[in-house]
């Protein structure tokens, strides 16, 4: 019986000081010291052993387990240290490295100035209407005083989804919408993208616009004029001023384009204005007693006034863009340059 315990516990701690890992070790524990292990099949071999003998034989077992488990608590105590060593150095972290830069985001200057126009208007008691991006040849041309053949189409007569339907070239669609389900007073904005066969350094086949909508009783070109200047007043600078030049739209008699006084220059005349101290924005007019009265706008109560500006436009002349397609390209180099 003292040759085999000698046997157990030689082969025993071969086997742990061979083990490589924690999962190895525990597995010559089971095998040696588990329930099923061999010191626990000598133990309950004690049955057949001698009486007398026990007190000895059990001894025997006792200081075998305990020689293993001495070697066993050393080798894992070995083990779970190298584990521990190579966990630091896995995880070491060199401090003197530059720490990864967490950068700030911001909104495309588009979307700035189109929130910005939004906000100027809703505190000059407009509401905002979305209309939908794909609109009927109706509400798109002809509802707007612009029929089947008229020349004003040229321009914009383009991307048809099919004789009925096509890309809006103008969001004036949503206005006939606004005034077809809604009685004067009307005080409206209606943003969104719209889509043309335009393509140069200030124009692209898609761009966004924001057409406004005023009817009530006596409205007249003074009132467009007084809320014109308050509108580039607060986009361009306080000492901004507008001016009104006759122009032709369909939708509108009478028609003007409007300009502002160049607010890199104070009106003296620089390049952005190309020397005349004016810089022009964008469109507008009285409504066309033809348009209202196609929307059963009685014309000898009401009338109003429309306007339409291009927020790409804007923001290449509050930003200093110079190409309207950096503001599609999405080079994080321009777009990081601008947070207002």
């Amino acid at each position: 019986m003292k040759d085999k315990l000698q046997q157990i516990r030689e082969k025993a701690i071969a086997e742990i000081e061979g083990s490589d890992g924690l999962e190895r070790l525990n597995e010559v524990r089971q095998a040696v010291l588990g329930k099923k292990g061999e010191l626990t099949a000598v133990l309950k071999g004690m049955k057949d052993v001698a009486p007398e003998d026990r007190p000895k034989v059990g001894q025997w077992v006792n200081d075998t387990r305990s020689a293993i488990e001495t070697i066993l608590e050393e080798k894992m105590k070995k083990l779970e240290a190298d584990a521990l060593k190579k966990r630091y150095e896995a995880e070491k972290i060199d401090v003197t490295m530059p720490a990864v830069k967490h950068e700030k985001g911001n909104m495309h200057p588009v979307t700035q100035v189109r929130n910005q126009l939004i906000d100027i208007f809703a505190s000059m008691g407009f509401e905002v209407y979305e209309g939908t991006e794909i609109e009927t040849d109706y509400y798109n041309f002809t509802a707007l005083n612009t029929p089947q053949d008229h020349p004003a189409r040229d321009m914009q007569d383009t991307f048809y989804l099919s004789p009925e339907f096509l890309l809006r070239t103008q969001t004036s669609a949503g206005q006939i919408h606004v005034m077809e389900a809604k009685k004067p007073p009307i005080k409206i904005i209606s943003p969104g993208k719209v889509f043309r066969s335009d393509d140069d350094a200030t124009h692209s086949p898609m761009f966004t616009q924001m057409e406004g909508l005023v009817v009530d009783k006596g409205i007249t070109l003074c009132d467009l004029k007084g809320m014109l200047d308050e509108l580039v007043k607060k986009i361009f600078g306080k000492e901004t001023t507008t001016r009104l030049r006759p122009s032709y739209f369909p939708f509108t008699e009478p028609s003007v384009e409007v300009d502002v006084s160049c607010f890199q220059c104070g009106g003296c005349g620089c390049k952005l204005c190309k020397g005349t101290g004016w810089i022009e924005v964008l469109g507008a007019g009285v409504v066309n007693n033809k348009v209202l009265e196609g929307c059963g706008i009685d014309t000898n109560e009401y009338s109003g006034f429309a306007f339409g500006i291009g927020i790409e436009r804007i923001a290449m002349l509050k930003y200093g863009i110079n190409n309207i397609k950096l503001l599609f390209e999405s080079d994080m180099r321009v777009l990081k340059q601008i947070d207002d």
